[in-house]
Parts: structure tokens; sequence; C-alpha cells
């Protein structure tokens, strides 16, 4: 066990467990995003920070099916920042909440020696998609294409660019796909520690074991910061999620079945 899980494990709650917290048909996750843990500010811009920040949250909403309502921002700012900084911070925060209807209610700010921002997200949901559903036979996909963010995270660190459109920046969150199988999908989470790391994590809650149908490479399913998701179904439904995923024009890859056993990690932590 991880120090992150370790920590996790000290709250015994009925709640924790999926990508937010599901209370009376409303959902409630929250995420940090840290400079110099999860961006450097000569990266990105202020527009794409704060753009990436409220990206990063909302995939938690879209990964169980839940529609983002309310937002609270917890934003703390070094000195030198200039007002038109905080401009572009405040334009890039608000254009996502645009794009998905949601409401910034509020939050807090602080002075810092560093960016870091932390956003809680409040969703309502109908037919919530939870991770503990899974059964012995099911077959496990992810959505889009795997491995691109690692290696331009790569890049960065190497003093190189990355284009604007780059899934590092550019997160495509896949709420139309959700909302198009919603039916026939049984379980599903976001993408963000790796696709082995998160099938650990799913196969783990399910006391399950994963049989891979073909060879994944390890710098694919070690790649964290996807936002991808991962989802599961009952074979039986493998025509029909296929082309209901066609319909929302979502390139869906079927790469695992559940089974008896259990399932080894080895991903190396991206957290402690």
């Amino acid at each position: 066990m991880n120090l992150e899980n370790y920590f996790i494990t000290q709250f015994n709650n009925r709640h924790i467990g999926d990508d937010g917290a599901l209370i009376d048909g409303y959902v409630y996750s929250k995420d940090a995003f840290f400079e110099n843990v999860h961006f450097k500010r000569e990266w990105l811009s202020y527009f794409n920070i704060a753009k990436k920040a409220m990206l990063v949250n909302i995939s938690d909403a879209i990964a169980m099916n839940a529609i983002p309502k309310y937002i609270l921002l917890s934003v703390a700012m070094p000195s030198d920042m200039s007002k038109e900084d905080m401009r572009d911070l405040a334009n890039g925060f608000k254009s996502v909440a645009k794009e998905y209807d949601a409401e910034i209610i509020g939050g807090d700010t602080i002075s810092n020696t560093k960016l870091d921002i932390t956003i809680t997200v409040v969703s309502k949901v109908e037919k919530p998609l939870l991770r503990a559903n899974v059964r012995e036979g099911y077959l496990y996909a992810y959505t889009g294409q795997l491995g691109k963010s690692a290696k331009e995270l790569k890049k960065l660190f190497n003093l190189g660019s990355i284009h604007s459109k780059s899934k590092f920046v550019d997160i495509k969150l896949r709420r139309h796909f959700v909302k198009n199988v919603q039916r026939e999908l049984k379980a599903g989470m976001d993408i963000s520690d790796g696709l082995f790391s998160d099938v650990d994590k799913i196969s783990k809650l399910n006391g399950l074991g994963v049989k891979f149908l073909h060879k994944i490479p390890k710098g694919l399913g070690c790649s964290g910061e996807e936002y991808e998701l991962l989802v599961a179904f009952d074979k039986r439904d493998k025509k029909a999620v296929l082309r209901r995923a066609k319909q929302s024009r979502t390139k869906l890859t079927i790469f695992a079945q559940a089974t008896r056993g259990k399932f080894t990690n080895r991903c190396k932590a991206h957290h402690f």
C-alpha cells in the first residue's frame, strides 16, 4: 500500500471510493492543481492553467455520469502575479464553467509563494456510474488514445514545447459518450493515474482479477493524467456499446475482461 492509499484508509466512510461522493442525488468532488507538482508556470498561460484545473475536476463528475452545477474555487496566488495575470486566470475558470453551464459560487483566495488551485464541484446525477458494479466476465474498455500525456510531460521537463491543442493542455472530456451509453455501462471511472493503476483500483474494489485481451505497452498503461474513461459492461452489450460510442464519435478500445484472481499493477506511483 502506498502512502496515499494508507492515508485514505484512515477515513472510514461509505461515501469514499468513487471519483466523487454520491449523496442524495448529488456528486461532490474535489481536486488540487498545484504549481511544481502538477504544472510549472512557464509551461502554460494563466488562462490554460485555470482551464486545465477546471477540466481535471469536472472529469470526476463526467466519469460518474453527473452534470456539474456549482463550483467553489480556492486559489493561493504568489505576489508576482499582475492584475492582467489574475484576469487571465479568472477568464480560464469562467470559460470552462460557461462551457459546462456551471456556476462559480465562491471560494477563497490567499497569498502564497506559488500558484496553488483547489476546486470543489457539486454535480447533479440521476443514474450514477460507480466503480463497484463489475462482475466476472464483464469487458473493460477505455475511450480515446492513451500514452500521449506522459510523452508531452517528458517534452516539457526537457525544456521542449507542446502544441496548444496538446492533450496535456486541451483535455477532451467524454460527457456525450457517457450520456449516450449510460444504459449499457455497469461501472466506470476517469483515467487520471494511468490505465494500469486505475484498473488496479477498480479490480481490487470488486475483488476480481484482469485478463488482458492483447498486450498493452507499459508507456501506454502507465501514462497518467489522460482523463479518458475506463468503463466496464456486460459482454452481451458489446455491440450496443460500440454502436453508441460510434454515434458520439468516441474511439473505444476493449482491452480486458474481469476474471477471478488478482491484478498486480507494475507502474510507479504517481503520488507518494
